[in-house]
């Protein structure tokens, strides 16, 4: 079984270390050897440090293992550390000493979404409390898997909005019945957003080297965005959703979430593969492993077609500040900027619903009856939060829960026209068609707004601004989601997304884009804005 951290942290914190690892990739030596700096390492970074000496795997786990017990007991984005994690980090060392290194992520420790199998000793629950005692997963999830080959320690799990968000419509995004609430690491009073609330938290706050989240709508954007990291939604059929507690599989996807597009880079190279059980891969050919890293090119954004999408200017003068100032900074690395209006935007919201609903209630089934859990239905599920109430439902219910259990199976006519909207007014009279009218290469709108504060009592009553990242959601095409600016202490990210398994392309732009702007800032944890 899992161990609550705090017991682990007792025993698994050793001496302290002398190397630092700062931005970059440069170790140094702290005075006084006051132990592994670990503020905005990068996986370069700690690659080097390792192969040079100045560190191991074992010492990065304890010095990552400091930061949970004392940073995160304010932020509060761990919902379970991995009791076998030293025990891998030390496999990872053996294996580094005999000459065998894996990969840029060999002996890096990744932290991965509560929603995410894994065949160990942690648990996966989605942050509910209904999964606390069911089976062990059989197996890991195929990303997890994937993680693992290629040398990375597992640290532990996230927390995150229960049922990744899709249990009420009055929810308050990062807090879930086994974890709690997560907080913004800029303003701790603020809401990290969701569903990949502790993942975002995790990653600002320098609690891991990386994260896996997941996405359906905006889950990986928008927790990226608000607590100022890097977030990479895929392209559906780019990273497999096997042993990934679902919503919904016309939408849902996993990806890296990091402080730099050369680690999401870095992560998302490590993550793909072909995996016949994913019907989004089925029928597909297995192709070739593709580098992201390769594609790292400050000098992307030279002579680059960037569609500007107009409908999401003119609602907050911070956003449109943040847009203009970026817009800027691309002409000056040589863009080619072109203001473009999606008509379909707006337009898909009811019917992406309706899918989301009728999907949610097939899917989640699927799975649970693949887990061998007590509880096989939603109804099941829908009673277990009945039975347990006050610790399940303390500030909100489970209207979508309700909504979704009410719906037939996915042949019912509703379900299929939805389906059919959605992917017709995002992709072939949304996206595409706007990217080959103008022969774009990516297209920028603003990630979000700056989050809100964290509301018991009305839930997510949000920013009042809508994000960009349903079109590419419900499309199932890429996003990539980079800090821009702040306003107010509270950081703004900016997204470039595209059509259909263009990663390659929007890795390069949005690596030029950091590169020119440098606009991330470590948080500074402050209770309050004052």
């Amino acid at each position: 079984m899992g161990i609550d951290r705090r017991e682990f942290l007792g025993t698994a914190i050793g001496a302290g270390l002398g190397a630092a690892i700062v931005a970059g990739g440069a170790p140094s030596v702290l005075a006084a050897r006051q132990g592994l700096r670990l503020e905005e390492a990068t996986v370069s970074g700690l690659q080097e440090a390792m192969r040079s000496g100045e560190t191991t795997s074992r010492q990065l786990v304890q010095a990552y293992l400091r930061r949970a017990a004392t940073v995160d007991k304010q932020v509060n984005s761990m919902i379970e550390l991995n009791p076998d994690a030293l025990q891998i980090a030390d496999q990872m060392d053996r294996e580094r000493k005999s000459g065998k290194v894996r990969g840029p992520l060999h002996g890096v420790p990744v932290v991965l979404k509560d929603n995410i199998d894994t065949a160990d000793k942690m648990k996966t629950t989605a942050g509910s409390l209904a999964l606390l005692n069911a089976p062990t997963p059989k197996k890991d999830a195929f990303i997890a898997a994937r993680l693992r080959e290629a040398g990375a320690v597992i640290l532990g799990k996230t927390n995150l909005s229960e049922w990744a968000n899709f249990r009420d419509n009055d929810s308050i995004s990062g807090w879930s019945g086994r974890g709690g609430q997560t907080r913004n690491p800029y303003i701790l009073d603020r809401n990290p957003c969701g569903s990949s609330s502790g993942s975002g938290a995790a990653i600002s706050a320098n609690i891991a080297a990386v994260a896996i989240g997941t996405e359906t709508d905006g889950s990986i954007v928008c927790p990226s965005s608000v607590c100022g990291i890097v977030g990479l939604k895929p392209t559906i059929g780019l990273v497999s959703r096997s042993g990934i507690i679902p919503i919904a599989h016309s939408q849902d996807t996993a990806g890296p979430m990091t402080r730099t597009v050369a680690d999401a880079a870095a992560v998302l190279t490590a993550i793909c593969g072909f995996d016949e059980a994913d019907e989004a891969m089925a029928g597909r050919e297995e192709a070739e492993p593709i580098d992201y890293t390769k594609f790292l090119d400050a000098g992307a954004l030279k002579g680059a077609r960037i569609g500007v999408a107009r409908n999401y200017f003119g609602r907050r003068k911070d956003v449109d500040d943040m847009l203009n100032a970026s817009m800027d900074a691309m002409k000056k690395a040589g863009a080619v900027l072109v203001d473009v209006t999606i008509d379909s935007i707006g337009k898909f919201g009811a019917a992406e619903f309706e899918v989301l609903l009728y999907e949610f209630k097939a899917d989640l089934e699927k799975y649970l009856a693949g887990r061998n859990a007590d509880h096989k239905t939603l109804d099941d599920l829908i009673q277990f939060n009945k039975d347990n109430e006050k610790r399940e439902m303390p500030y909100f219910g489970q209207s979508i829960f309700e909504a979704a259990a009410k719906k037939g199976p996915l042949t019912d006519e509703a379900y299929v026209e939805a389906l059919e909207t959605c992917k017709r007014l995002t992709q072939a009279e949304g996206i595409d068609q706007v990217m080959d009218r103008d022969k774009l290469d990516a297209i920028i709108g603003p990630s979000n707004a700056p989050t809100w504060m964290i509301d018991t009592v009305n839930g997510d009553c949000g920013s009042g601004y809508i994000s960009s990242s349903s079109l590419a959601a419900v499309a199932g095409y890429p996003n990539i989601t980079v800090p821009a600016a702040f306003s107010k202490e509270l950081p703004l990210g900016i997204s470039f997304f595209g059509k259909a398994f263009t990663e390659a392309k929007l890795i390069g732009i949005a690596y030029a884009f950091e590169q020119a702007t440098k606009a991330r800032r470590q948080p500074k944890l402050l209770p309050t804005f004052a």
